[in-house]
């Protein structure tokens, strides 16, 4: 049985009874088969048993939370069954070092970058960055501090927002970036994907022996699992940055799937369904690896760039970030 992410948007309470996990809600109650499930996203308010949480910390199912307005809250990360401590000293010696956490730092950036430069030629915006790479890359290899580099990333993301509004069709454009709130139509779709995307990455981290906690270009903090930032990085030009265009460019998300609140806009319930719909769509798609010579889906692609991660950790092999090829 191929197992499958779970979203639940309704209010309800999660329950087990025997080995059954079970949403109760005004509908009724309905019976969901553990055993397929790979991960849940909750967004409605939901009251989860201390009994469902102990089922789903058995069978190692992950639950990420999102609040009213579709921001990430927080996860419940059931104890980690692929621990190694020799990883754990590998990962924690590669940010300890500065000149080896700079080396994955810089290549979290270039990634990124090779990988917004493949949109706006793919939306046929000019030439790319149009030369303006050559110049930041090299300000990039010669950064001695996270800061800097942390700098060149930020110039780099602004260059590309710029560029990709000229891709986008009237009533969708960036204009600048904003998060909490977004203030525009557009920010509020790229925070949506971009946050759904950060728990999909924490899931696909818990199912390696990687320690989320410890990151390379993003700080690591008490609250947060940053590696799942940093990944992050390579993945939204190729994942939420092309949903987001396909969805606004083809109409499927319109204004009426956005309504005014906290001072900023956010998606609606309906819009927000929408979004996850061709998200998943989108992450259970499949394209030929050329390294494998075989078909993996884009959401199995998250994890093959864990293992490299893991690779270069313990000496095996030098990362390279995924540039996309499809």
């Amino acid at each position: 049985m191929r197992k499958r992410s779970l979203t639940l948007f309704s209010d309800g309470n999660l329950l087990r009874r025997e080995n059954t996990l079970y949403f109760e809600n005004s509908q009724g109650k309905k019976p969901l088969a553990v055993e397929g499930i790979y991960d849940v996203y909750i967004y409605g308010h939901v009251n989860i048993s201390s009994q469902a949480l102990h089922l789903l910390a058995q069978k190692g199912i992950p639950v990420h939370f999102f609040n009213h307005y579709g921001h990430y809250d927080g996860s419940f990360y059931p104890r980690e069954s692929l621990n190694s401590g020799d990883l754990v000293i590998r990962q924690a010696e590669h940010y300890l070092e500065v000149e080896k956490r700079l080396i994955l730092a810089r290549l979290f950036v270039r990634g990124s970058a090779l990988n917004m430069e493949k949109n706006l030629k793919r939306w046929k915006v000019g030439n790319g960055f149009s030369g303006l790479l050559d110049e930041l890359f090299e300000e990039l290899e010669g950064a001695e501090k996270i800061t800097d580099v942390m700098n060149v990333e930020a110039r780099i993301r602004g260059e590309y927002y710029s560029r990709w509004d000229e891709s986008l069709p009237d009533g969708f454009r960036i204009v600048r970036r904003t998060r909490r709130p977004p203030e525009n139509e557009m920010n509020a779709l790229i925070s949506f994907l971009n946050s759904r995307l950060y728990a999909t990455i924490l899931s696909e981290l818990y199912n390696t022996q990687l320690v989320p906690t410890v990151s390379y270009l993003h700080e690591p903090g008490e609250r947060r699992f940053s590696l799942a930032l940093d990944l992050s990085e390579i993945f939204k030009p190729v994942i939420a940055d092309r949903i987001a265009t396909r969805l606004v460019k083809q109409g499927i998300i319109r204004k009426e799937h956005f309504r005014a609140e906290l001072n900023g806009v956010l998606l609606t319930k309906e819009g927000m369904k929408t979004v996850l719909e061709h998200y998943n769509k989108e992450l259970g798609k499949s394209v030929k690896h050329p390294g494998l010579k075989k078909n993996v889906t884009k959401q199995r692609l998250i994890r093959l760039e864990a293992y490299k991660l893991i690779k270069h950790l313990v000496g095996v092999k030098d990362y390279k970030p995924l540039v996309a090829w499809f």
